[in-house]
């Protein structure tokens, strides 16, 4: 027995130290040498359809899919359009109601804009079974039966046998387009599109509503006054009016092409019921394909094998090339072959993978900060050391986007144009001090609004000018905020001194009304909050309803208070200041103005701004505009937010882009440094073991030597 355990020590300190791989490495030992990009995700998307999505984390996966006409520059700031698919950008004829050409400055002459749009050749979808055709041409997966999936054992797209593909045409955007507008869509800007597109609303009138929802409805049989195709590679879309904006729009996920092959295929019977369909499988011509969909454990991205020849740009700066923008300049895109993202719901997990190496980028929680960061005399974030010595790199944002307490214009008590309730909402404003929300709930990660407009939007003012005077005074230290005797004295003004309600003698009882919270990050700053109010002697009643019941209390205007925020969908102050238009209001018109504020003169300035260029005549007015909502004070201007990202070594420098989605593109990996960096950082700690077993050993050779004793001492005997 003792000659065994000599045997297995030899070998064991033999073959150890020749061990290729990493005990604890989640991924196959064939994915080693692949140019794969590893990261996580916390929420699964609810539909990778183009026209009904609209939130960030669908477009983590559909900006990489699907390809709208233009995109934003990779380097160019302030953010440029740039065709995308389209072969230039699109040509804008304008004219006026007696049907004559007019110039871009007529301005109100203007009734209608024509854009005519061309686009690229040679542009071809992913393999889909869409596009298979046998030999006669005739397609091979049409008029399936929902018998014919079970007894093939179809449950994927990729259980079809067959592929492939067809060039991109302009029908194909003509086509999604006619899917915004069918009410079988339920796209979330069908109420904006009808708006401006030229018979947007009507067509959606004429499409027959007796078919059943998942039938196949051919769209192509029905006639959008508004957009009509020229011929293969070129369409028109006509506009009322004139709308500047309405550029930034064919930048967006919702206009991608759609072939209506695609369409008719996922409304073949069965189909829904097994998850096939354009929300679960996209099918586009850009640079990567979802070839796993299992939103409940992972999503992967391949490599899209018809993708065209896309070339990384190396029109940068100098200040682009030093900080390694360009360092794949003229290299075909993508960069990579894979993506993979896990779903990983809690933080702590998914910081300690990162740490191990298997994931390549991370944000950072709340419980990782004070590992990661710290932060020097002047307030600067840094790197700790244990990061410096791992060779992360540290990226900070500052995103273009606005967090606000909202107070309903509606509401009897919070609302209204009286100086009672402006006073009440004023005072309101300079007790949520948002500065010290920052600092407890963001470790720092932001900075107090000033107003609707954040910062990187034209419109925005730093120093002195760009301070909100009715919360902030201006020193030689900079902003401060106003003192709670300010508050105060104004809740005295509103006819509530001590936040007193007069008609009851009682505190003042206000209703936030938030989706549902029931985490100890949530209740802790719903415990935060409460105490802001308590300050001015508020008492502030908290009601947590389900998302879906939230919404409907906000469509229906039965909120008082409510938090709400926006992300930029353009680089433009009109995405920002039409949260606060009196025609966008969400009770009388549906739109995204939450609070329902509705200011004659307000109005009319947005109006007069929205279609001017960036110029001082248009700042001049955003900057009344501005002056007024900060007045009135509809919202408590809330947070701007900033995000840090932490970068391996091995991941190439990609220019951040806080508007676009679509850079995944752009993103390269060292596959030998994370190789060895993670070997590296994953050794087994196996002396606890050898120890142990050692121990073990030793614990058994008295047995082993009695035992032995008593064999020699039988063998003996026997002998005898």
């Amino acid at each position: 027995m003792i000659s065994y355990f000599r045997t297995f020590f030899l070998l064991f300190f033999i073959v150890s130290p020749s061990f290729g791989w990493v005990l604890n490495d989640p991924y196959s030992a064939n994915e080693a040498e692949q140019k794969i990009y590893y990261t996580s995700y916390a929420e699964q998307p609810k539909t990778l359809d183009p026209a009904k999505a609209y939130s960030a984390n669908e477009y983590v996966f559909i900006s990489q899919i699907y390809e709208p006409l233009l995109q934003y520059h990779y380097l160019k700031r302030p953010y440029k359009l740039e065709p995308l698919t389209a072969f230039s950008m699109p040509a804008v004829t304008y004219y006026n109601k007696q049907g004559v050409r007019v110039s871009a400055e007529a301005g109100a002459e203007i009734t209608r804009s024509v854009y005519t749009i061309r686009i690229k050749s040679g542009v071809f979808y992913q393999p889909h079974p869409a596009f298979a055709i046998n030999a006669e041409g005739v397609s091979v997966y049409k008029g399936l039966s929902a018998e014919y999936l079970a007894t093939h054992d179809i449950n994927q797209v990729r259980d079809f046998k067959q592929t492939g593909t067809r060039e991109l045409t302009a029908d194909d955007y003509v086509y999604q387009i006619k899917r915004l507008a069918s009410p079988r869509s339920n796209a979330p800007i069908y109420g904006l599109m009808s708006d401006y597109i030229v018979g947007f609303r009507e067509y959606a009138q004429t499409l027959p509503h007796q078919l059943t929802h998942h039938a196949f409805l051919d769209l192509r049989d029905y006639r959008l006054a508004g957009v009509q195709t020229l011929d293969r590679y070129t369409f028109e879309i006509t506009i009322k009016g004139q709308y500047t904006q309405f550029m930034f729009w064919l930048a967006m996920p919702f206009f991608s092409p759609i072939p209506w092959e695609v369409e008719r295929f996922y409304a073949q019977p069965g189909m829904h019921e097994k998850n096939i369909g354009l929300g679960w499988y996209p099918v586009g011509t850009g640079p990567f394909m979802l070839t796993q969909n299992n939103p409940n454990s992972s999503m992967e991205l391949t490599k899209n094998p018809n993708y065209r020849d896309d070339i990384l740009t190396s029109q940068g700066t100098e200040l682009d090339h030093k900080k390694g923008y360009l360092a794949h300049a003229g290299e075909k895109l993508p960069l990579i072959d894979r993506a993979v993202y896990t779903l990983e719901k809690e933080s702590i997990p998914r910081w300690n993978k990162f740490l191990q190496g298997y994931y390549d980028l991370s944000g950072i929680s709340a419980d990782s900060f004070d590992q990661a960061i710290e932060v020097s005399r002047t307030g600067k974030p840094l790197l700790t050391p244990d990061m410096m010595d791992k060779g992360m790199r540290l990226e900070t944002v500052t995103e273009p986007t606005v967090f606000y307490l909202g107070f309903n214009m509606l509401d009897q008590v919070v609302g209204g144009a009286s100086d009672r309730a402006r006073y009440l909402r004023q005072a309101i404003s300079i007790a949520m001090n948002y500065d010290e929300y920052i600092s407890i709930f963001y470790n720092g990660r932001g900075r107090a609004a000033q107003g609707p407009i954040p910062p990187g939007i034209f419109g925005y003012q730093e120093g002195e000018k760009g301070i909100n005077p009715y919360i902030y005074t201006w020193g030689s230290e900079g902003a401060k905020r106003r003192a709670l005797s300010e508050a105060r004295a104004l809740m005295i003004k509103a006819g509530y001194p001590g936040g007193r309600d007069p008609k009851t003698g009682h505190p003042l009882i206000l209703h936030y009304d938030v989706a549902a919270a029931g985490g100890p990050d949530e209740k802790a700053q719903l415990n935060w909050m409460r105490k802001q109010f308590d300050k001015i002697g508020i008492t502030l009643n908290v009601r947590a309803t389900q998302y879906n019941r939230f919404q409907e209390k906000m469509r229906n205007g039965n909120a008082q208070l409510f938090f709400w925020g926006w992300n930029a969908d353009y680089p433009d102050p009109e995405n920002f200041l039409f949260l606060l238009y009196g025609n966008n209001g969400k009770v009388h018109h549906g739109g995204e103005n939450a609070a329902n504020y509705h200011n004659p003169r307000f109005d009319s300035l947005f109006e007069k701004m929205t279609n001017q260029a960036n110029t001082a005549e248009r700042q001049q007015i955003i900057n009344e505009m501005v002056d007024l909502v900060r007045y009135d004070a509809p919202w408590v201007w809330g947070l701007n937010t900033q995000s840090f990202i932490l970068r391996q070594q091995w991941v190439g420098s990609v220019k951040s882009n806080t508007i676009a989605n679509n850079t995944l593109k752009y993103l390269s990996i060292d596959v030998p440094i994370r190789n060895a960096l993670r070997k590296i950082w994953n050794q087994a700690i196996i002396w606890p073991i050898i120890t142990l077993f050692l121990l073990l050993i030793l614990f058994l050779l008295p047995f082993v030597y009695a035992y032995q004793k008593h064999q020699r001492a039988m063998a003996t005997r026997i002998r005898t």
